[in-house]
C-alpha cells in the first residue's frame, strides 16, 4: 500500500473514503479509546483485586505510565526514517497490544511493565494524532472539525463501556443488576479480566492494521521540521501545556482512585461512570468546538478553568458518593474545553513546526506528570483532600495565564502580556 498515490486533504471532495484525511483521523481517534478507555476503567479494581495495589503503588504504576510522555519529544527523531502518519499507526497497535497484556500479568511488576508498553502506544501515537489533525485540518474549521473527530471517539468510548457492562454481567457468576444500583462491590475473576482486556486490545490492533493498509500516505501544507522546536514566542502555549499536564494527572489518577478506595466503586459503576461521559462528549465535543469558534479560545479557557478550580474544591471534601460521581462527569465535561489550546498553538504557529512542537508540547505536559503521581501517591496516604486542594490550585495559575491569551491569537499576536515573537520568516 506504500506504493499508493498521495492524496491531498481536501475533505470536501467526493473521492472515496478512504482518500480523505478527516476519516483517517476519526477511525484512529476512535481505536484508541477501545483500548485506552477499557484499561483506565479496569485498572483500578483489577489492581486492587488482583495484585493489592495501595495509593502508594497506583502512584507508582501511573508515574511511569507517564514517562514515555516525558520522552515524546523523540518522536521527531523516528520521524527521520518513517513518515509520521506510518508511525501514528504503528503505535496505535502498539497500545492495543499492551493492553491485550495486562490482564496476563496480575503483579506489581508485571502491571508495570505492561503498563510502559501500551503507554509508548498511547503517547507516540497522540503526539502524531495532534500534529497531524493541525497539518491536515484548515484554521478556520478545525475547532468545529476537532469536535466531531473527538465525537466520534466518544461513540467508541460508549460502544466499549457498553460492552464492559454486558461483559461484567456474562463473566459474573450470580450477577444481579441490583448490585450495580445499590453499590454492592463485584470482585470480577482473572479470566474475565484477561479476556475483556484481550478483545479491546485485539480490536484497537486490528482498526490500526485497517489504516496502515488502506488508507494512502496524504500530503501536507508545510515540510515539517526533523528537529525539536523550542521557540521563544510560544511561551504561553508552553506554560498552558505544562500547567494542564500536572493538573490532569490529578483527577486520571486520583479521581477514580477515590471512587474506587474511598466510595467502593464496582467495575460496573466505574464503567458506568466512564459511559455517561462518552455519551454526554457524543453531544458535547461538536458544540465545544463550535464554541471555540464562536467565543474564541481565551474565554474558552477562562470558562473551563474557573469551572475546574470549583469542581477540585469539591472533590477535597466530598462525603458522598453520588455527589462524588456527579464531579467525575462535571469535571469531565469541562476538560473537553481543552481543544481550544490546542486551536490556539494551531493559529500562532508557523505550520512547518507542527511536527516538532507536538512532540515537545507532549514532553513539556509530562515534565511532573512523570514524579507527580507517585509524590501525590504518598500524600494521598496521608490526607486525600490536599491532593484535590493543590489541584485546584494548579487551575487557578492556569485562569491567570488563560488571561494572557489574546482575544484574536495569531503569528506575531501570540499574547497580551509579555514576549511576542515577530511574523516568522525563513530560517527563524
Amino acid at each position: 500500500m506504500e506504493s499508493r498515490k498521495s492524496t491531498h486533504s481536501d475533505q470536501s471532495d467526493t473521492r472515496a473514503w478512504y482518500h480523505k484525511p478527516h476519516i483517517l483521523l476519526m477511525i484512529t481517534a476512535a481505536a484508541m479509546p477501545i483500548s485506552f478507555v477499557s484499561w483506565s476503567t479496569l485498572i483500578n479494581n483489577f489492581a486492587v483485586e488482583q495484585a493489592a495495589f495501595t495509593g502508594r503503588e497506583i502512584g507508582i504504576l501511573q508515574s511511569l505510565r507517564e514517562v514515555p510522555g516525558f520522552l515524546s519529544f523523540l518522536v521527531v527523531y523516528l520521524l527521520l526514517f518513517i513518515r509520521e502518519q506510518r508511525l501514528s499507526l504503528i503505535a496505535l497497535g502498539l497500545l492495543g497490544v499492551g493492553t491485550a497484556m495486562t490482564g496476563y500479568y496480575p503483579s506489581i511488576i508485571g502491571l508495570y511493565i505492561t503498563t510502559v508498553i501500551a503507554s509508548i502506544g498511547f503517547h507516540y501515537y497522540e503526539t502524531c494524532h495532534q500534529s497531524l489533525a493541525m497539518q491536515w485540518l484548515d484554521k478556520k474549521t478545525a475547532p468545529a472539525m476537532l469536535g466531531r473527530i473527538y465525537g466520534v471517539a466518544s461513540i467508541a468510548q460508549v460502544a466499549t463501556l457498553l460492552a464492559i457492562f454486558l461483559m461484567v454481567i456474562v463473566l459474573t457468576p450470580g450477577f444481579d443488576i441490583s448490585m450495580l444500583v445499590f453499590g454492592e462491590a463485584v470482585p470480577s475473576s482473572l479470566s474475565s479480566y484477561q479476556i475483556m482486556y484481550v478483545v479491546f486490545g485485539v480490536i484497537t490492533c486490528g482498526l490500526a492494521l485497517v489504516g496502515y493498509m488502506y488508507f494512502p500516505i496524504f500530503q501536507i501544507g508545510s515540510n515539517q521540521n526533523k528537529s525539536i522546536i523550542i521557540r521563544s514566542r510560544y511561551w504561553l502555549y508552553y506554560a498552558l501545556i505544562f500547567m494542564s499536564g500536572a493538573r490532569r494527572q490529578i483527577f486520571v489518577v486520583f479521581a477514580g482512585f477515590l471512587m474506587v478506595e474511598k466510595f467502593g466503586y464496582s467495575i460496573g459503576q466505574i464503567a458506568f461512570l466512564f459511559l455517561i461521559n462518552a455519551v454526554m462528549n457524543i453531544w458535547l465535543a461538536p458544540l465545544v468546538g463550535r464554541m471555540i469558534n464562536n467565543i474564541g479560545e481565551r474565554r474558552s479557557l477562562i470558562i473551563e478553568y474557573v469551572g475546574l478550580i470549583g469542581v477540585f474544591t469539591a472533590y477535597a471534601f466530598v462525603s458522598n458518593a453520588t455527589i462524588a460521581a456527579a464531579l467525575y462527569v462535571i469535571d469531565h465535561m469541562f476538560f473537553a474545553l481543552a481543544i481550544a489550546i490546542k486551536t490556539y498553538f494551531q493559529k500562532i504557529a508557523d505550520p512547518a513546526d507542527f511536527a516538532g512542537t507536538s512532540s515537545v508540547s507532549f514532553t513539556i505536559n509530562h515534565i511532573v506528570a512523570v514524579f507527580l503521581p507517585a509524590a501525590f501517591g504518598l500524600i494521598w496516604l496521608y490526607s486525600p483532600p490536599l491532593v484535590f486542594i493543590t489541584g485546584a490550585g494548579l487551575a487557578a495559575i492556569s485562569l491567570l495565564l488563560a488571561f494572557n491569551v489574546p482575544h484574536h491569537p495569531d503569528q506575531g499576536n501570540e499574547v497580551m502580556i509579555g514576549y511576542k515573537g515577530q511574523v516568522p520568516v525563513a530560517g527563524e
